[in-house]
């Protein structure tokens, strides 16, 4: 069986059954469920979630992107602070980056003024963090593959003089 194939398919529809894996990939039900299974023993597959269009869910909530510039700690570079980090209830992701910052935190909060008040009191203050730069998700377009509003979406592509 082609793994690969088998993480794409997840990738773009977790909730395809094995059957349908199966037809998909030419293969048995039960070949597919013991590779998931290995997949996710071996964490691999970590997890399924939805992708939710949260603007229609609730228009005045937020997702913030926060860099960070950190001082590393002798013997564990970033790795304390980003667990520290990870461990907050509103902390969605945490990636270590390369370039000017070191931290990218995205967090999802009811409104501007928490998601700020969360930065400037719980994120800022901790030891090791040099600065932040928050950045406010305004619309979203594309996630994970899926296309947003897309009834407002225009494909007739760019065209050039």
């Amino acid at each position: 069986m082609n793994v690969g194939k088998l993480l794409d398919l997840l990738r773009q529809d977790a909730r395809l059954s094995n059957s349908e894996l199966a037809a998909m990939l030419g293969a048995t039900e039960a070949e597919v469920a013991s590779e998931i299974k290995r997949l996710e023993g071996e964490g691999i597959i970590m997890g399924y979630s939805a992708i939710i269009n949260e603007e229609k869910v609730d228009e005045n909530g937020v997702t913030a992107i926060i860099e960070l510039k950190i001082t590393p700690v002798k013997d564990c570079g970033f790795d304390d602070l980003a667990h520290t980090i990870m461990e907050y209830e509103e902390v969605d992701s945490v990636f270590l980056l390369s370039g000017a910052n070191d931290l990218s935190v995205t967090i999802s909060g009811a409104s501007l003024r928490n998601v700020a008040l969360f930065v400037s009191e719980r994120l800022a203050v901790l030891d090791g963090v040099l600065s932040t730069t928050t950045h406010f998700i305004l619309r979203r377009y594309k996630e994970k593959g899926h296309i947003f509003n897309e009834d407002n979406f225009d494909d007739r592509g760019l065209v050039s003089p």
